[in-house]
Order: C-alpha cells, then sequence, then structure tokens
C-alpha cells in the first residue's frame, strides 16, 4: 500500500473518530469510575492552593498538523520508537524513515537527540505544559541526600507531628512518606509536594478537616480511609499512568464531567500522570490550576527549588540489562507461573514475573527450595516488603541495576548487608508478603528507581530465555531460539523450565 493510499485511510479514520467524539460530547454523561477513583467532584477546602490561583491565559495549544507532517522532537528520558509512535499517531516504520540514525536494535532513545517525528493529528490534545520532569518523579539518583523526616521535621506545619499506622507500625510524617516512597518506587519530594499542595501539610499550623479525618486526598472510598491508605491509593494511580504513558498503553481519559482529553504527544510521563490525577479530583478550572505554572509545580518549586533548573536524565539511551540468571539453583525445575504484570501495587508497571518451585501441595505450602541471587551484588534490603538485590554493589537501590524479590520466607531469608554471588540461596519462596495465593517468588527489576517492564523493548533475558508480553496479565511466554515456555498458574508441564547448569 502506498504512502498516499495510508494517509487517506488515517484521514478518514480521524474524520470518524471526531465526529464520534463530538456526538459523545453533547450527551451529559458520568465517566465510571475505576477501582478506588472518587465517583464525584471533591470540594476544595481554603488550604488548597488551586482556589486561591488565577486561571494560567492563555492555555498553549498545538496548530492542526498536515498528516503526515514532520515535526521536531527533542528525546525525552525513557522514550522508545513504539511509544512515541503512539504519542504521535504514526507508526515506528515511518519514524526510522525519517530519522535513518536510529539503529535497527535501538532499545532506549539517546536523551536530547533531535527528532523528525511525522505527525497525524487528533482532535482534543491537551496542555503541552510540562510539570515536572521525570527523574524528580521516581525514587532515583535525584533523591540521594535527601532526609525526609528531618525535611518534615523543620517545616512549619501539622505533618511533622502527624502520625499514622503503616505496615503494622506507628510512623511519623516523614516515615510515612518513605514508606510509600520506597514501595513504589516515587520520589518523596514529589509525594511532600503532593500532599502539601492538597492539605497544607508542610505550612499550615492546623490541618484542613478532612486533613485529620478520612479523605484528605480526596478519594471518597472506604478502603482508603486516612493519609497513609490515601496515600498508598494516588502513589498506585499515579505509577499506573506514568508507566502506561512510557509504553504506549495510555492515550486518552475522561475528566468527570465527561470531558475527553488526549495527552499532548510531546509531553512526559511525570505530567501525563499528574494530568490525570487531578482529572480525577478536581473541576476543569481547579484542574487547570493545579497542571499549569502556579499549581503543582508552584508548591514544588517553593519548597525544593525550579526542578527544570538542572534536568538529569535517569534512563540513558541504548539501556541494556546486565546478564541474569534464574532465580533458582542450576539443575531445578520450577514453573514460570506468571507472566508480566505489576511490579508493587496494581495496574502499571508490568514490571514482574513469578517463578513456583515444584511441590505436591497447592496453596501457600512451605518448602525447602531456595530463591537465588540472579547476579552478583548486595543486598540492600530484606523484609516482607521485599529484598532488594543490588548489582552495582554500592548499597542504594535507587542507583544502577537492583532485582526486586518479593514472597521470602522470614525463616531463612539472607540479611541486608550481605554480599552474594549469581546463584546463592536468598530465602525460600512462600506466600510472605503482598497477596499471594501459591508458594513463589515474584522478581522484578529497577533501573536508577525506575521500574523496567518486564516484556517489550527492554524485556527479561534469562539465560537467553527472553520474555513475551501475553494478551493479557499474567500471560506471556519465555522463548529461546525455536522453543517456548507458557506462564500459567496451573503449574503444568507446558510451564516448567528448568535453570542452566553451568553458572
Amino acid at each position: 500500500m502506498s504512502n498516499l493510499e495510508m494517509n487517506k485511510i488515517k484521514l478518514i479514520r480521524q474524520a470518524i473518530l471526531s465526529l464520534t467524539l463530538v456526538a459523545g460530547l453533547l450527551v451529559s454523561c458520568v465517566p465510571a469510575a475505576g477501582p478506588g477513583l472518587p465517583t464525584e467532584p471533591v470540594a476544595l477546602t481554603p488550604t488548597l492552593q488551586a482556589g486561591n490561583l488565577p486561571l494560567p491565559t492563555p492555555l498553549p495549544t498545538r496548530p492542526p498538523y498536515t498528516p503526515g507532517e514532520l515535526v521536531d522532537y527533542t528525546v525525552q528520558t525513557g522514550d522508545t520508537l513504539p511509544a512515541l509512535a503512539v504519542h504521535f499517531n504514526t507508526t515506528d516504520k515511518e519514524i526510522r524513515a525519517a530519522n535513518p540514525i536510529i539503529p535497527d536494535d535501538a532499545t532506549t532513545l539517546p536523551p536530547g537527540m533531535p527528532m523528525k517525528i511525522p505527525i497525524y493529528y487528533e482532535a482534543l490534545w491537551g496542555s503541552p505544559y510540562q510539570i515536572l520532569p521525570d527523574d524528580l518523579f521516581v525514587n532515583g539518583p535525584a533523591q540521594i541526600g535527601f532526609d525526609t523526616v528531618k525535611f518534615v521535621n523543620s517545616q512549619p506545619g501539622w505533618f511533622k507531628d502527624y502520625q499514622d499506622a503503616a505496615n503494622g507500625d506507628i510512623v511519623s510524617g516523614g516515615q510515612l512518606i518513605d514508606v510509600v516512597a520506597t514501595n513504589f518506587s516515587i520520589s518523596p519530594r514529589f509525594l511532600l509536594a503532593l500532599v502539601e499542595y492538597q492539605t497544607g501539610a508542610l505550612t499550615q499550623k492546623t490541618p484542613p478537616p478532612d486533613s485529620a479525618g478520612q479523605f484528605p486526598l480526596g478519594n471518597h472510598d472506604n478502603m482508603h480511609m486516612g493519609l497513609y491508605r490515601q496515600l498508598l491509593w494516588a502513589a498506585n494511580l499515579l505509577n499506573d499512568v506514568y508507566y502506561r504513558w512510557r509504553s504506549g498503553q495510555f492515550t486518552q481519559f475522561e475528566h468527570l464531567d465527561g470531558t475527553l482529553e488526549r495527552p499532548d504527544p510531546w509531553q512526559n510521563a511525570a505530567t501525563v500522570a499528574l494530568q490525570y490525577y487531578y482529572s480525577q479530583l478536581f473541576n476543569n478550572d481547579d484542574y487547570v490550576r493545579a497542571t499549569h505554572d502556579n499549581g503543582f509545580l508552584g508548591v514544588y518549586r517553593s519548597l525544593f527549588g525550579d526542578p527544570w533548573k538542572d534536568v538529569k536524565p535517569h534512563i540513558p539511551g541504548s539501556l541494556k540489562q546486565p546478564s541474569l540468571y534464574f532465580p533458582f539453583l542450576p539443575g531445578r525445575t520450577w514453573a514460570y507461573t506468571g507472566g508480566p504484570h505489576t511490579g508493587w501495587g496494581t495496574g502499571a508497571p508490568f514490571a514482574a514475573l513469578d517463578f513456583a518451585p515444584p511441590s505436591v501441595i497447592s496453596g501457600c505450602a512451605p518448602t525447602q527450595e531456595w530463591a537465588t541471587a540472579m547476579a552478583d551484588g548486595v543486598i540492600t534490603r530484606a523484609d516482607t516488603e521485599g529484598t532488594i538485590l543490588d548489582l552495582d554493589g554500592d548499597g542504594d537501590e535507587r542507583t544502577g541495576w537492583v532485582i526486586f524479590y518479593l514472597h521470602l520466607a522470614t525463616e531463612g531469608r539472607i540479611k541486608a548487608g550481605t554480599r552474594v554471588k549469581a546463584g546463592d540461596p536468598l530465602g525460600h519462596p512462600s506466600c510472605e508478603g503482598g497477596e499471594a495465593t501459591g508458594t513463589h517468588v515474584h522478581i522484578a527489576r529497577k533501573y536508577n528507581g525506575e521500574w523496567i517492564p518486564a516484556g517489550g523493548m527492554l524485556a527479561f533475558n534469562l539465560e537467553g530465555w527472553v520474555v513475551r508480553d501475553g494478551t493479557a496479565v499474567y500471560q506471556g511466554y519465555l522463548e529461546k531460539f525455536t522453543q517456548q515456555v507458557r506462564a500459567c498458574t496451573c503449574s503444568d508441564s507446558k510451564s516448567f523450565i528448568a535453570a542452566g547448569e553451568n553458572k
């Protein structure tokens, strides 16, 4: 098919889509609330910054580009060709044709590289205004040296005296932020700015009524009562959108009044995550206030300085996974029970895989089998919330490659600070930590604080077995040349995989 014919097809499809959207907007509707999302707008309290801010004018917009028109784009950290193709409504092939310098085996693109991208205009693009760079969203290298508890205690607000239950312990406000930041790998500075914008936690002497009560961040869901559970909800939602935009799986969202918005193609993942978050909480005017200069960004700037002054991309171009072994002993055969699924929480990032040891008893049965180190490194954390194997050996899980293990039993689990070699035992698979219906080990990767999807451009490669995504979470395959192993909780013979003998 010629390029002219392809362009005609795209124009027809866009016209039909635009008519459909216009018709849909003429009908009064309220979007269905997803799990844990509020079902109605949240009334702003006096401590919220948004209510006292003027609307930014004029709002930036994009022109209706000619189909296939080449536009300028500068690569942002973590960009990949498949995701850019989705954002600009084009194809990998067309982007490569316009940028022949891109190598065939490209994974992540080099930040700062100028590109020409063929664009196909879509209606209802949102604002191109960028709120926060991605390296300040994740709990990565930029957060080294930041003492959350010390910072909170130095502020005049009520948060320094706040206490809540988290992971079975009573913790202070700063400790609560660190728990969420560590588990979800979201910047503690980001979380503090989020809480401050909605509750005045760091600057107000007394909390607004709802902040001292049940739903301080506006999610009126009885499963998320109290600030800790509200933060769990917010972190999970923000991560889900951040990583789905990053992979090209997030293309549009609805506001509380039913208005449809498509993120601007030039947007970055952190900004899109914040846009969606505030779209689910605020009416249109307060959404605009929150997502522009003096909104969340204004609060972040007042607390921590200008985030755009010295941007340091945390994902380099052509990122490669180091050599990794299966997480069990050489010569042992385990079942591949879970294809790509969430690394922590629910939804994206789909960074994790599950492996289960052989057992004659189903469910959460104890086992003497060992989960093992997948590479050389140092154990930086080991508890029911997870065990971290730090591959660069600096003892900080926010830098370089790390492997996250979940469901290692307390009895026999390795201690933090231990240096290990590939194949060394770390602990016994179990159902401890998180949610589990059967004994297994859950593994995921992070690089500089960012969860790395288990499939896709930087797929897990375990002894030459490469992860392939399935049609749904937990599904998929391990492939090596012509061999294929299916992910299945059934633990049947088609899901069995043997670790190599030569480690």
